[in-house]
Order: structure tokens, then C-alpha cells, then sequence
């Protein structure tokens, strides 16, 4: 009798977690390589399966796929490690239990991580070689995308007539990732040629019964659940699970009752869990079930969310702009720092920026005194969030902590590695990019979080984004400037320049954004600071004739700030014909000088713009 067949009449226990006992065993490596290296180990976990009451068995190649493997070094091993697993799995089953062969998910939190091409091609690999391998069927299982998901199961589909069985991962109880209904995405699977759809991993039996709860009965397919043994807990800096057998010897009947006829297990599963779900005593199908609507959540704020300041990215549209970047103080004294911010907030400019850690190196929170100085001076602070310091978790907790200190402001930066800094050991974490950071604090102003959970309430994030006009190709880094706008960026905040010719040339290759530029200036100390900024910071170049003049004053350091400060109100008049937005960047918390460049600005704009400045709108 197929699988298929015995579907149709009664309720069939799969095997659970092959990781879980690898990983158990000591083994901390490419558990798909032990397929070669330790094909005993494979067979005895699957006989273990079998023997605890498995009717239906999967390969161990979960992740046997180039683009996973590639990881090990193992890319040019996808045959043999498939095929190896393949023989193992129907060894050990015999004529006992049918065996799946296992294509996992390539996608997770980071959709744009993995093309799809990228997916077709590693997914035609390893298809071909477990179907040359003969067997029973193919489990699709663990994918997060929906999007990943239905592509490779219509590949499959049209090369295989044999049983098919693909699973969703959700997010939380009803959804997937992108917020997908779980009822809509198996429906889809269904009509794409899945014989048996479902779900796995994520969830414990308690909340993939919830999720179940909302899922109607297929029409033509079967319907599957491969809950997790529990929540994993981590301890000596080992991940483990603590989920009890009996625990799932109860839900077994709960997972019948909601029309499950393929139940096994994911993550932390053993043969003692499996067991527990053989036990089930009635095996009917069950072929009716009330299915229960998911609640409708609503958000708590469905008007605008408030904001105190009109979005930068408006204001500089209409008038020049001026924003000074202060750096939070490496020491504890924060004096200096506060005295300057005062006297920025009597010259008017429009927000004080304040870096994150730049040059991977150690200061103040930028959070904390951003807070003070828009509580204690009724300044705009804009807040730089860097993708080196913080994982997803951490960085959706920093922006909701933003959002709740009336902190709308935000420039979203990739940030310099951890390596360049002055803090040996540390690692830099980039679970994103820039890139992907603006398209998520963008979704938190729909109201979703990162994994795309309802938040309650939108946030109101005007997001800036870096522009680096200092490289040889100008035209790539405006390629750049698009896609950070396609991903939701509102307003650019450029690197400081150098030049007046650079200054034309930027506005020549930019003038057809539709996001606004704020062309970032830095007033020259030393002949010293220039060579340092020129040859050793990431982003900026000075100009050889720049270079030469401070070089000439050498001997007078008094005189060769001065002349940083009249090279940089040459390129204020002549940014000033070009761009509304002025970035003004403050060397070594000397605000007096941005300071005088500030009301400079102010002053040559209010001429250029026969008085016309308009303050900033407050909401």
C-alpha cells in the first residue's frame, strides 16, 4: 500500500529530530557529512525511530544542499552526501516504514539573503539526487518564506508523480514571517500539488495547536504537525530541550482531533516522543472540525502617530537646513558635550546627530543623551543606529525604546567593524545590513515588527540613510542611494566632501532622487588631521590641493584651523547653489567650530534666499 493510501484510512507517526540527537551525542559539526563519515551513527538513530513506532522516516538532509554546505566546504559533496543518506534511511527502514527524502529551507529572517535563482538551482541539485535514489517521497520542511516554499514545490511537483509533503514554519500562532494567514498559505501549497501539507518547528504542541485551530481541512490533502519538543533552554553554552514525552502522549489526541494524519516531531524530539505519539489509541481520521477565526487585532493608534518636529525630510525640501553631528563624549564627563549642544540650540539649526560608536570606539550612549538634550534643551536629536552592535532582537528593542522616548529621528548605517575600533576581543554582530535595517524600521511604521508581529501602535520614524560619494564610481554609490530609497529610505545624509568639483558632480548624478541630500562638510584642524582622514577613515577623501595648503601651515596650528574654517565656507557657498541640506560634522567635540559654520550657513542661506527662512513646523 503507498503512503498516499494509508493516509486515506488512518493516522501514520513520522519520526522526530535527527539534529537533536546528533548534537546530543557530542557531535557538533555538518550533521549531513556523517552520512559518510559515520553512516552507523545515521542507521541507528533511524532504526530507533522505527522501533519506537515510526511509520514514516526522513533522510538526514535537511541542509544537504550547496548553498548550506558550502558552509563545510562540502559545496562539491551533494550527491554523495544525498545519496549516502538516501541508502541509510531505506537500510534501516526496510519494508517498515516509508522514507521522505528532506529538502529544508534556505530563507529565514533575511528574505533577500538568498535569491530565488540562487534556490532554484541549489534545489534542482539535491531534488535530483534523492529521486535517483528512490524514495517514498519528499518532506519540504522548515521554510519560513512562503515565497521560497511554493517556488520549489512547483519544481518539484512537475518532476515527480510521488508524495509530496510541505511545511510552513510560522512566526506565532496563525501567521507566517511576512504575516501570511497560515489557512491561505496551505490552501496555496494544496492547489500548487502538495499531497500533504502542515506545519513544523517554531512551535511546541501548545501553540501548534492554536495555530491548528485555525486551519480548515484540506480538500484533497492531508494535513501534518511536527511540533518541537518545547522551547529550547541554553545552558554551559549548549542549547537543549526539556520537553516531557508524556506531555506529547496527551496532545497526541489533540492533534488528532484538530485532522492531523501525519504526526511527528522537529526540533528536541527523541524516540521517547515519538513513542508517546504512537501510543495514540484511535488512529481514525478525523474528517470534520470546527475550525476557530483568528481575532481580528486592531491597532491602538490608528491616526497618524504623534511626532514633535515635522520630518526633516520635508523641512529640507522647502528651505535650507542646517544639522550639526556632536559626538557622545568617550568619558564619563559630559560638560563639554552639553555646553556645546546648548549653544547649537541658540544658533537654530534644525537637529543635533549623534553617532553610534563610530569608528567601532567606545562613548555615551547616544540614546541616553539624545533623550537629555530633547528633554532638557527641546532639541531634535537624530539618533545614528549601527548594524554592528546589536542582533535583530536588540535592535527592534533599541527602535521601540526610541519610539518611546519621542525619538523619531533615526540614521540607519551598516557601521565600521568591530576590528577597526579600540576595544580588542569585540565581535560585530550585522545579523542585517543598512539595507535591510531601513526596510524594517519602515515596517515598524506600519505597525509590524521585524518577524512581523502587530505592535499595537506605528511607529514614526523618519529614516535617513548614508551616502558615500567618496569612491571612484559615483554612479554605483547612486545605485545605492536608489535601492536604500526603494527599501523605504527618506533623506540621505552624505560623508563629509572636500571639494566644489566633487560638489557639482554629486549634484549632477543625484538631481533625479526624489529622496533629498544633506551634503555633510568637516572643518580641517591640521595637516596631521587631514593625512589621517585622507588615508585611514572609511569614506572620505581629501582633495591633494586641500591637503597641500593645510600641509603649508604646519607650524601654526592656530592658523591651519582657521584655514579649515575658510576652506569650509567656501564649500558652504557653493554647496548652498546646489543643496538645501547642510551636515555639519564636529572634529573632536571642538563645537566651536561648527558652531561659527553654523550661523555662516544660516546667514548665506537667509541672502541666497532673499530672508525666506521659515522655522521648523512643530506638530
Amino acid at each position: 500500500m503507498s503512503l498516499l493510501d494509508q493516509l486515506k484510512n488512518e493516522i501514520l507517526i513520522a519520526d522526530g529530530a535527527m539534529g537533536t540527537l546528533l548534537y546530543s551525542y557530542g557531535t557538533d559539526c555538518c550533521f549531513e557529512e556523517l552520512n559518510l563519515s559515520q553512516p552507523e551513527q545515521i542507521q541507528t538513530i533511524h532504526r530507533a525511530y522505527i522501533d519506537a513506532g515510526a511509520d514514516v522516516i526522513q533522510t538526514n538532509t535537511y541542509a544537504a544542499n550547496y548553498l548550506k554546505l558550502q558552509r563545510y566546504g562540502l559545496e562539491d559533496s551533494v550527491k554523495e552526501i544525498n545519496s549516502a543518506a538516501v541508502r541509510h534511511a531505506k537500510a534501516a527502514a526496510q519494508t517498515n516504514a516509508y522514507v521522505l527524502g528532506t529538502l529544508g529551507g534556505n530563507r529565514g529572517i533575511k528574505p533577500d539573503s538568498v535569491t530565488i535563482e540562487e534556490i532554484k538551482r541549489s534545489f534542482r541539485e539535491q531534488l535530483y539526487c534523492l529521486l535517483l535514489e528512490g524514495v517514498d517521497g519528499l518532506l519540504l520542511e522548515t521554510f519560513y518564506d512562503i515565497e521560497e516554499l511554493e517556488t520549489v514545490l512547483t519544481i518539484a511537483r512537475k518532476e515527480t508523480t510521488m508524495p509530496i509533503v510541505a511545511q510552513v514554519s510560522l512566526q506565532e500562532p496563525g501567521v507566517l514571517q511576512n504575516r501570511t494567514p497560515v489557512n491561505d498559505a496551505l490552501k496555496k501549497l494544496e492547489e500548487l500539488g502538495a499531497d500533504v501539507v502542515g506545519l513544523n518547528c517554531r512551535l511546541g504542541p501548545h501553540h501548534m495547536l492554536l495555530a491548528l485551530e485555525q486551519i480548515e481541512l484540506p480538500k484533497q490533502a492531508f494535513l501534518s504537525a511536527y511540533p518541537n519538543a518545547s522551547l529550547p533552554a541554553y545552558t554551559d553554552g549548549k542549547f537543549h530541550y526539556v520537553g516531557d514525552a508524556d506531555y506529547f502522549r496527551k496532545a497526541a489526541q489533540s492533534f488528532r482531533e484538530q485532522g492531523v494524519r501525519l504526526l511527528g516531531g522537529c526540533c528536541g524530539t527523541t524516540p521517547e516522543h515519538i513513542r508517546a505519539f504512537a501510543g495514540l489509541k484511535d488512529r481514525t481520521p478525523v474528517i470534520e472540525k470546527v475550525v476557530k477565526l483568528p481575532q481580528v487585532q486592531l491597532f491602538v493608534e490608528e491616526r497618524a502617530p504623534k511626532r514633535d518636529y515635522a520630518p526633516l525630510q520635508e523641512i529640507v525640501k522647502k528651505r535650507p537646513s542646517v544639522i550639526v553631528e556632536l559626538d557622545p563624549p568617550k568619558k564619563l564627563d559630559t560638560s563639554k558635550f552639553f555646553e556645546g549642544a546648548k549653544a547649537f540650540k541658540e544658533a537654530g539649526i534644525d537637529a543635533l546627530t549623534l553617532a553610534d560608536n563610530s569608528l567601532a570606539t567606545v562613548r555615551i550612549s547616544n540614546e541616553s543623551l539624545g533623550y537629555l538634550v530633547k528633554q532638557e534643551l527641546g532639541m531634535r536629536p537624530l539618533i545614528h543606529l549601527s548594524c554592528r552592535d546589536r542582533n535583530l532582537i536588540g535592535l527592534q528593542s533599541h527602535l521601540m525604546g526610541l519610539h518611546t522616548l519621542g525619538m523619531n529621528d533615526v540614521l540607519a548605517i551598516t557601521g565600521d567593524p568591530a576590528r577597526v575600533g579600540d576595544f580588542p576581543g569585540a565581535s560585530s554582530v550585522y545579523d542585517v545590513s543598512s539595507f535591510e535595517l531601513i526596510q524594517m524600521i519602515k515596517q515598524l511604521n506600519e505597525g509590524l515588527s521585524f518577524s512581523g508581529k502587530d505592535l499595537g501602535a506605528k511607529t514614526a520614524f523618519s529614516i535617513a540613510a548614508a551616502f558615500n560619494p567618496n569612491v571612484r564610481s559615483l554612479e554605483k554609490a547612486v545605485q545605492r542611494l536608489e535601492k536604500k530609497i526603494s527599501f523605504g529610505a527618506d533623506y540621505f545624509i552624505s560623508q563629509p566632501v572636500f571639494s566644489e568639483a566633487k560638489l557639482i558632480e554629486i549634484y549632477e548624478t543625484t538631481k533625479h532622487l526624489v529622496a533629498p541630500i544633506y551634503i555633510g562638510l568637516m572643518p580641517l584642524l591640521s595637516s596631521k588631521n587631514a593625512e589621517f582622514l585622507h588615508n585611514e577613515v572609511p569614506g572620505i577623501k581629501i582633495a591633494d590641493s586641500i591637503r597641500e595648503q593645510m600641509f603649508a601651515l604646519n607650524d601654526d596650528p592656530l592658523q591651519a584651523a582657521r584655514e579649515g574654517i575658510r576652506i569650509t565656507k567656501q564649500l558652504i557657498d557653493a554647496a548652498l547653489d546646489l543643496f538645501n541640506g547642510i551636515y555639519l560634522i564636529t572634529p573632536f567635540l571642538r563645537y566651536e567650530l561648527t558652531l561659527e559654520l553654523a550661523h555662516y550657513t544660516k546667514e548665506r542661506a537667509s541672502i541666497l534666499r532673499g530672508n525666506s527662512y521659515v522655522e521648523t513646523t512643530i506638530y
